[in-house]
C-alpha cells in the first residue's frame, strides 16, 4: 500500500538499534544533502544530470539514458525527510521522461528497474498516485519480456540503442551485475499484482546471477555471457572493469545492494548470505581505502578511486545490518568506515559552486571518464546516510 506522507509514516523516529555512533555527522551530512538539492534546483530545472564536468556542473542526459531517475530519486528523498511539496512537484515534473521511455521500444532495457522504482514506485509509495502505479507496472511487464526462461535471466542490453547505434555483441545473451538493482519493481510488482511470474522471473535472474557472476572466491565478474539459443552459461566478461578476471567495484557494490535488498523483498536467506560474503570479500580487498578503488585488480598506476562504488555498497551494508541482528555491529562498522571515506574525501556538499553531492566517481575508467561526479553516487550517498540513521522506508 502506498505512504501519505500527510500521515507522517515516513517521518517516523529512527529506530535506536539500528541509528550509528557518527549519528550527528551523518544527521547534518543529509541535511546538507538537502540543502544542496534546494540550492541547485533553480539551475538544474527539468534536467536530469549524467555526469560532471571538470569545473562540478554538470552535463545532461539524452531522454532514454539509463540514470535519468536518480534527479528524481533524490528529491522523492529529500520530500520523505521534509515533506516539502517543492521537492515532490520538482520530481513529479519528470514525469514525462518515464512517459517517453513507455512509448520508445528500442529505449526498453534492464535498466527500467532503475528508471521506474526511482521515477514512479516512489511517488506511488509516497503519495499514492495511480498514474504512476500504472506505468510502473507496465515498466514491469516490460522487463518481464527480457526475462529469457531457457538461461534463467533477464537480458541486458538491446542491439539497437535509442538513438540508432548498433551494437550487436552487447544484444543476446548477457547479463550485466548492474541488473541486480533492478529486480526491485519485479518484486514490487508481484506484490502489487499477485502475479506469480514476476517474482518467478526475478528469482531465477538472481539465482543465475549468483551461479555464474559471483565467483567462488566471492569477487565478481561484471557480465556473462550464455548462449542465446539454449541458455548454456558460456564465459564471464567485463564492459567496465580492468579486464574479464578483474573485480570491478561498482559491480560488485551493486550485487551487494542488490542481493541485501531482494533478501528483504522475499525473506530468502541464500540471497543475504551472498550480500554478506560479496560484502566481506570487497572489505578484505580495500585493505586500509576508505574509497574503493575502481577496480580491485587495477595495478597502481591506473587506480582511480569511486565514490559511487563506496556509496552503493554503504548502502547496501546498511541493508546487511538491518536483517542480521547478531552482526549488525560489524556491518554498520563498515557502513560507517565508507561513509567515513565520502565525507572526509568527496564531500562536495560544502562546496556552493558545485552542483552535485560528491567528488571522485568513476564513471568509464576506459573511456576516460576517470573522476567525475555522478548522479547515481550522489542519490546512493543520501540512501547510505538515511539507512545510517535507522531509515528503513525506500523505493526499492
Amino acid at each position: 500500500m502506498p505512504m501519505n506522507i500527510e500521515a507522517n509514516s515516513y517521518f517516523a523516529a529512527a529506530e535506536p538499534a539500528f541509528v550509528t555512533r557518527h549519528a550527528q555527522r551523518h544527521q547534518q551530512a543529509i541535511e546538507r544533502c538537502v540543502d544542496k538539492l534546494r540550492q541547485t534546483m533553480p539551475v538544474i530545472g527539468l534536467r536530469n544530470p549524467k555526469i560532471g564536468t571538470a569545473s562540478n556542473h554538470w552535463t545532461y542526459c539524452a531522454p532514454f539514458d539509463w540514470v535519468v531517475s536518480f534527479q528524481a530519486g533524490q528529491l522523492w528523498l529529500a520530500l520523505q525527510l521534509t515533506g516539502d511539496p517543492m521537492f515532490l512537484n520538482a520530481a513529479r515534473a519528470r514525469r514525462p521522461v518515464f512517459r517517453a521511455i513507455l512509448a520508445h521500444r528500442q529505449a526498453q532495457d534492464h535498466d527500467l528497474g532503475f528508471q521506474f522504482s526511482l521515477g514512479c514506485v516512489a511517488d506511488w509509495l509516497m503519495t499514492g498516485d495511480r498514474e504512476s502505479r500504472g506505468m510502473a507496472l507496465e515498466a514491469a511487464r516490460l522487463l518481464l519480456d527480457r526475462y529469457r526462461p531457457e538461461g534463467r535471466y533477464i537480458q541486458a542490453w538491446n542491439a539497437v540503442a535509442p538513438h540508432g547505434r548498433v551494437d550487436p555483441h552487447h544484444a543476446a545473451g548477457r547479463i550485466i551485475a548492474d541488473t541486480l538493482q533492478n529486480l526491485a519493481l519485479l518484486y514490487w510488482a508481484h506484490g502489487e499484482t499477485g502475479r506469480a511470474d514476476f517474482r518467478h522471473a526475478a528469482d531465477g535472474h538472481a539465482e543465475t546471477a549468483l551461479a555464474h557472476l559471483v565467483r567462488a572466491d566471492d569477487t565478481s565478474f561484471h557480465t556473462f555471457l550464455f548462449d542465446p539459443v539454449t541458455g548454456a552459461p558460456l564465459r564471464g566478461e567485463t564492459h567496465q572493469g580492468y579486464d574479464d578476471a578483474s573485480c570491478w567495484s561498482r559491480g560488485q557494490a551493486w550485487l551487494i545492494h542488490g542481493y541485501a535488498q531482494s533478501a528483504l523483498a522475499t525473506g530468502n536467506r541464500a540471497y543475504l548470505d551472498a550480500a554478506r560474503r560479496l560484502a566481506a570479500r570487497a572489505e578484505a580487498l580495500m585493505g586500509d581505502d576508505t574509497v574503493p578503488a575502481w577496480d580491485y585488480a587495477a595495478p597502481g598506476n591506473a587506480v582511480h578511486r569511486d565514490s559511487s562504488a563506496g556509496a552503493v555498497m554503504a548502502a547496501g551494508v546498511y541493508m546487511i545490518a538491518q536483517q542480521m541482528p547478531l552482526e549488525a555491529g560489524r556491518w554498520r562498522d563498515f557502513g560507517d568506515r565508507l561513509l567515513g571515506g565520502l565525507l572526509d574525501t568527496c564531500d562536495l556538499t560544502n562546496d556552493p559552486q558545485a552542483l552535485g553531492m560528491l567528488a571522485h566517481g568513476a564513471a568509464h575508467v576506459a573511456s576516460g571518464f576517470a573522476d567525475n561526479m555522478l548522479p547515481y553516487g550522489d542519490y546512493y550517498f543520501m540512501e547510505a546516510l538515511m539507512r545510517s540513521l535507522g531509515h528503513t522506508q525506500f523505493f526499492w
